[in-house]
């Protein structure tokens, strides 16, 4: 994932001035246009809950997500955030809603990734929604495939369901 040198000076402004949760908006959107796997998952509280587009329970713990997040990145290819909504949810938490763009194989996805942050700016709750339909499907497939892989989640047996 590339920046223009002007979108990395602006992150890097960011990242130094503001709120926690500003500054922590700023950090992830630089460790995600850098692939920065480390930077991002210290972002996490230790009991973040991570809801994914298509799966209904989240997944929970900052081990699986990170894991989780290891898989998401070798998964998306061109992946771009393209906008970005701020407030709180109401009045409890601060929130942002970060518009994105990717591809997952042939497949183009648009999305929004909605985190709630704590007082000190960790990402407490990270809700991902995306569209459209066959794109989410493609994606789960490969994140699926990927979790296997990793050793996350087990192997589905002969017959049995995912």
């Amino acid at each position: 994932m590339s920046t223009t040198p002007a979108v990395e000076t602006q992150a890097a402004d960011s990242a130094t001035a503001g709120t926690p949760t500003t500054r922590a908006v700023a950090r992830l959107r630089a460790a995600v246009e850098q692939g920065d796997h480390a930077t991002i998952v210290g972002l996490f509280r230790d009991d973040i809950v991570f809801h994914s587009p298509v799966k209904f329970r989240p997944f929970e713990g900052i081990a699986t997500v990170g894991a989780l997040f290891a898989v998401l990145m070798r998964t998306f290819e061109d992946f771009r955030y393209v906008g970005e909504l701020t407030g709180d949810l109401d009045g409890d938490a601060d929130s942002c809603v970060l518009v994105f763009r990717a591809r997952v194989g042939d497949k183009q996805i648009h999305g929004v990734d909605m985190l709630q942050f704590d007082d000190e700016g960790r990402i407490a709750t990270f809700t991902v929604m995306v569209r459209p339909q066959s794109a989410a499907m493609a994606l789960s497939e490969a994140v699926f495939a990927g979790l296997v892989a990793d050793g996350v989640v087990p192997a589905p047996q002969a017959g049995g369901q995912q």
